[in-house]
């Protein structure tokens, strides 16, 4: 099971040792992301969960929450233990 968390606290919930991963098309990305975000598109995951270090915390952002909630399902299902999905996406995170 994954945690929501608001996408204005991203920072408490990447923490020190937390991969932050932004599952959304590049095109999206390039208009802007938060620091330190990896681009993995969520179609793309399956292909590229190897690049995961299923021992530390994960952080998924996507525009709205959607995609990021089924990249944490995913990430789930497949055995990370410390998942969170940023609620809200970029359409919610003030900067």
């Amino acid at each position: 099971m994954h945690t929501d968390v608001p996408v204005g606290d991203y920072q408490a919930a990447v923490g020190a040792d937390g991969q932050l991963i932004d599952v959304r098309e590049p095109d999206e990305v390039a208009e802007g992301t938060l620091p330190g975000a990896v681009n993995i598109p969520l179609a793309l995951l399956p292909d590229r969960i190897d690049e995961l270090d299923k021992s530390r915390r994960v952080v998924v952002l996507c525009r709205s929450g959607g995609r990021s909630t089924s990249a944490a399902k995913y990430l789930t299902q497949q055995g990370f233990g410390d998942v969170v999905n940023l609620a809200g996406g970029m359409l919610a995170f003030d900067g």
